[in-house]
């Protein structure tokens, strides 16, 4: 970070957008960041830091955690599994700022950015990064239990693409430590009375999504379609999802189908609503 950018970091405005939230320790210094990595905005002052040859945070995580944080906007306790970078549950700290965190990330690297980033944003004292892979029951206290998990598998089984050029990208985007039917089955024993269970999947995989939920006990109350441009099909949904013994007989059958988001217009802008979701995770528009 250059003292410029220190300058754009402690501004209250970025191109015109009054930036909200609070100035983190991180902002008011300068930095240090290494060869190889990135110090990158995330939420109003809040920056991550990431390799840049390395995973970068995206879309996909910005609407995790905004959409788990929109439906369980009252959390005191918040569960990130498979967290990489932190990138989601960053955004989602900055959105919930009362809450205690837990997140839990098996490649060393990624826990290593993870930390940087948590003490640049001055999370440190409500914030425990954990290493480990999180069906490893020793990962969690008998005790855990969370008001609101998040989640943002790799979408594709190992061996069934172009894996990528880079350890960490590799472990994004394929099943190498758990699939979403882990994840749903990790996140069902530690949710707290009337906890959310939040994630994103591809929209073609609907049917491993709710074979997972359902097998762990859980009910997918809500979920949202996501179109990349406009014209073209959803290619990811949202779900939100809460334990069956915790909702009423009658609803466990029950889920409700949102109007797809769409990022893009068609020609190519941001759309009106995503600007609006930019802006409620602390993003310029």
């Amino acid at each position: 970070m250059s003292e410029t950018d220190l300058v754009d970091s402690v501004s209250p405005f970025f191109k015109g957008w009054a930036k909200p939230g609070p100035i983190p320790p991180g902002a008011k210094t300068l930095p240090v960041v290494a060869a190889g990595e990135s110090l990158d905005a995330i939420s109003g002052h809040f920056r991550l830091y990431q390799l840049r040859q390395g995973h970068r945070f995206s879309t996909d995580d910005v609407l995790t955690a905004w959409y788990g944080t929109t439906w369980c906007p009252t959390a005191a306790t918040a569960l990130d599994l498979g967290s990489g970078l932190g990138s989601v549950g960053m955004i989602a700290a900055w959105r919930l700022p009362g809450a205690r965190f837990v997140t839990v990330e098996a490649q060393a690297e990624s826990v290593r950015l993870a930390r940087q980033s948590a003490a640049y944003n001055g999370l440190e004292h409500r914030y425990e990064i954990r290493q480990g892979d999180f069906r490893d029951p020793a990962v969690f206290g008998a005790e855990d239990r969370f008001d609101l998990i998040l989640g943002s598998p790799p979408y594709f089984p190992g061996g069934t693409g172009i894996t990528g050029d880079h350890p960490q990208k590799i472990a994004c985007r394929f099943e190498l430590r758990g699939d979403i039917a882990d994840y749903c089955a990790t996140a069902a024993p530690r949710l707290a009375l009337g906890g959310w269970f939040a994630c994103v999947f591809p929209t073609l995989q609907l049917a491993r999504v709710e074979a997972a939920a359902q097998a762990a006990g859980l009910v997918i109350v809500r979920r949202r379609p996501v179109v990349l441009r406009e014209g073209n099909e959803p290619l990811l949904t949202l779900f939100g999802m809460m334990r069956a013994d915790h909702l009423p007989p009658a609803f466990r059958g029950n889920t409700w189908v949102e109007p797809p988001l769409t990022i893009r217009c068609a020609d190519g802008r941001v759309h009106p609503e995503y600007s609006a979701v930019k802006l409620a995770i602390g993003f310029p528009p």
